[in-house]
């Protein structure tokens, strides 16, 4: 079973930037789906972002344009690299994985906490 472990969080004032790490181990990350939920205080978790492959991912269109999500298979790291930060990013970023073939989730990171304000 993989373990995850979030990094990168922080405050930044509005257009800024951040680079969110999602480190594994316990397994290689080739066998699984990669992505990241978030959730603002209030709100339910949303979809932010999922990767299947170095050449295949997708975003939702509230950050298509500003986010960009990568896989490091070599490193068994993920990213979320986040630009142009608007407030309504403020949110907690989960990491999580799902096993190649399955629907469910099958681990979720702890978060990493994503401040935007001036």
């Amino acid at each position: 079973q993989v373990q995850l472990v979030e990094s990168g969080g922080g405050l930044v004032q509005p257009g800024g930037s951040l680079r969110l790490s999602c480190a594994a181990s316990g397994s290689r990350i080739s066998m699984y789906v990669l992505g990241w939920y978030r959730q603002a205080p209030g709100k339910e978790r949303e979809l932010v972002a999922s990767i299947y492959n170095r050449f295949a991912s997708q975003v939702v269109d509230s950050v298509k344009g500003r986010f960009t999500i990568s896989r490091d298979e070599a490193r068994n790291v993920a990213y979320l690299q986040l630009n142009s930060l608007k407030p309504e990013d403020t949110a907690v970023y989960y990491c999580y994985a799902k096993f190649r073939g399955t629907t469910e989730i099958s681990t979720w990171g702890q978060g990493t906490q994503v401040t935007v304000s001036s």
